[in-house]
C-alpha cells in the first residue's frame, strides 16, 4: 500500500476532538511534522500550526478552512467505512505516530480511536489525552514508570502475557473483554511486559508521552504486529 505522507520524523495526527491548550504543544514538541484528520485541520490552523497534509472525507470543512491549505496537500478519501483517524494512520509511513484531538469529548469517538489503534496493529502511535497516554502494546516492551504510577490494561481481544515491576502481576492469566480487565494496576517501578499476541492497549500517565513515543519508535521487526486489516 503506498502512503499518501512519508515522513522519517515521528508526526503528529490532530484531530478535531478536544484538544486542550497545551496538547498540540506537547505532542508538537515531540513529533514535530503535523498532519490533520478532517476537522483536526480547523484545530491547528487556529494555533498558526502548518500542516503538512489534510487526510479524510471533509465532511467537516468549508472552503474558508481549504483556502488555507495548499491544494496538493490536501487528500479527499470519500469511503465511509472507517473514521478520519483510521484514513491518516493507514495512510501515513512515519516511525511513529502522536495523536491529538481523539480523547476526550464524546466516548463513541474515544472508543473508535482505540479500536484504529488495534486494527492499524503495523502503524506505531500513541493517544495523547488529558490525563493519560493510550497505545497498543507491542510483543516485549520495558519502559520507565516510577513507584506509584497507574498502569492499566484493557483488552481488546483475548491476550495473555507477562509481566515485571506491577504491582498485580498478569502472568497466567487470560484477558480479555467481557471477561478479565487489567484497570489500575500500579507500577512498582520500570515495567517490562510480553503480550502472546496483538489486541492489548495500554494506559499510563500523561507525562510517559516521550518514553512511549520514542519506544514505539524504536520497536525492533521481532516485537512489531503485522497489519491486520487492508
Amino acid at each position: 500500500m503506498t502512503s499518501i505522507f512519508q515522513s522519517k520524523r515521528p508526526v503528529t495526527i490532530v484531530g478535531g476532538g478536544d484538544v486542550g491548550p497545551e496538547d498540540l504543544n506537547y505532542a508538537l514538541s515531540i513529533a514535530p511534522t503535523c498532519v490533520a484528520a478532517d476537522g483536526g485541520s480547523i484545530v491547528a490552523l487556529a494555533a498558526g500550526i502548518e500542516l503538512e497534509a489534510v487526510i479524510g472525507d471533509f465532511d467537516s470543512l468549508d472552503a474558508s478552512v481549504l483556502a488555507q491549505v495548499p491544494v496538493e496537500r490536501q487528500h479527499h478519501i470519500s469511503e465511509q467505512n472507517s473514521t478520519d483517524f483510521d484514513k491518516c494512520l493507514r495512510n501515513v509511513d512515519t516511525p511513529v505516530v502522536v495523536g491529538v484531538g481523539f480523547l476526550g469529548g464524546r466516548v463513541d469517538h474515544q472508543m473508535a480511536a482505540m479500536h484504529t489503534l488495534v486494527v492499524r496493529a503495523d502503524r506505531p502511535c500513541v493517544l495523547l489525552g488529558p490525563h493519560e497516554v493510550v497505545f497498543h502494546c507491542p510483543a516485549q516492551m520495558e519502559l520507565p514508570t516510577c513507584a506509584g504510577d497507574i498502569v492499566s490494561l484493557f483488552p481488546m481481544s483475548e491476550v495473555a502475557g507477562t509481566s515485571t515491576g506491577l504491582e498485580w502481576p498478569i502472568d497466567g492469566l487470560a484477558l480479555a473483554p467481557g471477561q478479565r480487565v487489567g484497570t489500575s494496576n500500579c507500577a512498582t517501578g520500570a515495567i517490562a511486559l510480553t503480550m502472546t499476541g496483538p489486541g492489548m492497549l495500554c494506559i499510563l500517565p500523561r507525562r510517559m508521552l516521550k518514553d512511549v513515543t520514542q519506544l514505539l519508535a524504536s520497536l525492533p521487526d521481532h516485537v512489531k504486529w503485522p497489519a491486520r486489516a487492508g
